[in-house]
C-alpha cells in the first residue's frame, strides 16, 4: 500500500448494511448500501457505492480518494446521473478512522442540478458509518443519506 493512503487501510474492503434517505424533494427510503473501497499501490483508493431498493439496483458511483498532506483528503466520483464530485477534506485516525470531504459539483446539462456534497465516513473496527449531506435543486445543504455497514471482507 502506498505510504501516502496507508492511513486510510480500515477503509479497505467490502461493507454492507441498511440506509436511510432523505431530502425535501422526494419520499423518503430505505435501502442497502454496499461499498467496496480498494487499493493498488498508488497514492489512493478506489472506491465504487452500489445500492438496492426492494433487490433492486438504484444509485452507484465511484471515485477515488487521495491524500496530498497529511490529515488532507481529496475526493474525486463519477455518478451516473450527470454528477462530477471533486472536493477536499481531513482524515483523522486520533480515535479510530473519520474522513470528511466537501465538494463542489460539476453536471451535465440534463442533470438535476446539484451543487455540493458532503460525506462523512466513520470506521470503528468492523463498522463503517456513512453521512452525506447535499445542496441541490434549489435547497440548502441538508442531510440526505446515513448508512450503518458491517465489513463483509
Amino acid at each position: 500500500m502506498h505510504d501516502a493512503v496507508a492511513h486510510l487501510a480500515p477503509l479497505l474492503g467490502t461493507w454492507r448494511g441498511e440506509g436511510h434517505g432523505t431530502y425535501p424533494t422526494i419520499e423518503s427510503f430505505d435501502y442497502v448500501d454496499e461499498w467496496e473501497f480498494s487499493e493498488n499501490g498508488k497514492p489512493f483508493l478506489r472506491f465504487v457505492e452500489r445500492t438496492w431498493i426492494g433487490g433492486e439496483p438504484r444509485h452507484t458511483e465511484v471515485g477515488y480518494i487521495r491524500c496530498p498532506a497529511p490529515g488532507v483528503v481529496e475526493i474525486v466520483a463519477a455518478i451516473p446521473t450527470g454528477q462530477a464530485e471533486c472536493g477536499t477534506g481531513s482524515v483523522d485516525v486520533s480515535d479510530g478512522l473519520v474522513v470528511a470531504t466537501d465538494a463542489t459539483v460539476g453536471n451535465t446539462e440534463s442533470a438535476k442540478q446539484v451543487d455540493r456534497i458532503v460525506r462523512r465516513f466513520e470506521v470503528d473496527g468492523d463498522t463503517l458509518t456513512y453521512g452525506m449531506e447535499m445542496a441541490a435543486v434549489g435547497e440548502p445543504l441538508t442531510l440526505h443519506l446515513k448508512a450503518t455497514l458491517q465489513r463483509v471482507s
